[in-house]
């Protein structure tokens, strides 16, 4: 089966021949309308709204040592800018992506533009600690707006150029962040940090005036039902998990808040499981999130997630680090400016995988992403000396994401009904999220279970290494069962 099946050859469900039927006539009506300026129009607005994921993250990680000084609180407790917004996208992508499967999308993305703006501004004009918090949480609704903007594209879009906006519209989040992290830096060091907040609170309200006049309707008239049982338990297990990942370094690990938190996360999602598997419109419909063509990208998004969430701050600390046998004890600003590489080189991934996706298909893609991703964590783990290398390596790691990050929806999109793709694409990128916080949390720690300085820093990227290669084999086995 190729990568442009029809989803009706690879799914089947309840009602869903004649529901895919009669949104095709939809969609097809809905392409006619392709005058070039609103094309143009449309792209870019698409564009800035995916771009909105690497502007919330951009927000968060960077500028957590200012957070802490300007509102004198512990670096631990800062966390919560970063923490509370992963909890909210955690919660509310499922729910965003069933919404936008059908008449809602629209007024769905436009809420959720609101709401992030609002939450920017909030953060930028926050007197206390807390309001930070609250603003940084309405910003989480943000990473939940990449699968609509991803639906949307394949609905207003024709042959190849549905492959290669998708996979650019993907890749443009991680982009963001990686250019995003340098620059709310340098902004926050230059005019304070509320000026970074009013940068991000700027470009989403731009964002939203764009979007008032050209995201179109949704081409289907249904109204699918959301089932708001199924996403409050997942909503509980999913924010469990990612509490007890993200807070288990400051907690202790063995403490009863993180086993407790631990065990939650792990039974909310077993219950949820079971739960939506007996739904006839399940929140994420996970049969078809474990057929060929979606299970390799799902487990993909997990995999390349922690690899990539582990490289990226061992990198930073192997830069920073002022241990003169191993560290490089370089400033905070060059720490930054190592990922633009990784961004500069993500984008060039995402093009390369449309040209190797167009002559050998994109089932080839995702091993060989994970490839580079893997041969990036083991050469920094054996070749660190200078920030030659370092640079070296972060550029494989991007060429890698770029390979892996923006084919993981270009493979899932056509094996799934369009009315779907909102959904198995939100799926998607929780399954990403929890491999970048289970990424961020156990590089550090397995830093410290291997004792520290530069013997915990390479077994780190060894054992990442290994996990990434295992990751590689399956998608592998997997994409053979397509």
């Amino acid at each position: 089966m190729t990568c442009h099946a029809d989803a009706r050859d690879v799914y089947s469900g309840p009602e869903q021949h004649k529901e895919v039927d009669e949104l095709d006539s939809t969609r097809t009506s809905l392409r006619l309308d392709h005058r070039p300026e609103k094309h143009h129009g449309l792209m870019l607005t698409l564009a800035m709204l995916t771009t909105i994921t690497g502007i919330v993250s951009s927000l968060g990680a960077p500028l957590i040592p200012a957070i802490a000084d300007r509102y004198e609180v512990e670096l631990t407790d800062a966390q919560w800018a970063l923490t509370s917004t992963l909890l909210v996208a955690a919660a509310t992508t499922p729910v965003v992506g069933r919404l936008g499967a059908g008449t809602l999308r629209r007024p769905t993305i436009l809420a959720g533009l609101v709401m992030v703006s609002l939450g920017t501004v909030l953060s930028a004009v926050a007197p206390n600690f807390t309001v930070l918090v609250i603003g940084r949480a309405l910003q989480g609704v943000g990473i939940a707006l990449t699968p609509l903007a991803l639906a949307v594209a394949r609905d207003v879009l024709r042959g190849r150029r549905v492959s290669s906006t998708i996979a650019l519209l993907s890749v443009c989040s991680v982009a963001g962040a990686g250019l995003g992290y340098p620059v709310t830096g340098i902004i926050a060091q230059a005019a304070g940090l509320s000026a970074a907040y009013w940068t991000g609170a700027v470009l989403c309200l731009a964002t939203f005036v764009l979007a008032v006049p050209l995201i179109p309707a949704s081409p289907t008239t249904a109204r699918i039902p959301v089932d708001w049982a199924g996403a409050v338990i997942l909503a509980i297990g999913s924010s469990a998990a990612l509490l007890a990942i993200s807070q288990g370094e400051s907690w202790g690990w063995a403490s009863i808040r993180t086993v407790g938190l631990g065990i939650l996360g792990v039974a909310g999602v077993l219950i949820w499981c079971a739960w939506t598997l007996r739904r006839h419109y399940p929140l994420v419909d996970l049969r078809l999130a474990i057929q060929p063509g979606v299970a390799a990208p799902n487990l993909v998004a997990v995999g390349a997630g922690v690899g990539m969430y582990t490289l990226l701050p061992l990198s930073i600390v192997l830069v920073q680090s002022s241990d003169p046998t191993w560290g490089l004890d370089q400033s905070i600003s060059v720490a930054g400016l190592l990922i633009l590489p990784y961004s500069v080189t993500s984008i060039a991934g995402s093009r390369v995988a449309l040209a190797i996706g167009a002559r050998a298909g994109f089932g080839l893609v995702l091993p060989l992403g994970v490839a580079a991703l893997t041969c990036s964590t083991l050469g920094l783990a054996f070749c660190h000396s200078s920030l030659v290398w370092v640079v070296a390596w972060m550029t494989v790691a991007g060429l890698g994401g770029g390979l892996t990050f923006s084919s993981l929806p270009v493979l899932i999109v056509p094996h799934v009904p369009a009315h779907e793709t909102g959904s198995a694409l939100a799926f998607n990128l929780v399954l990403r999220y929890l491999g970048f916080s289970a990424g961020s949390a156990v590089g550090v720690t397995l830093m410290s279970v291997y004792g520290g300085g530069e013997h915990g820093f390479v077994w780190t990227l060894i054992t990442i290494s290994v996990v990434l290669a295992v990751v590689g084999v399956c998608t592998s086995l997997l994409s053979l069962r397509r």
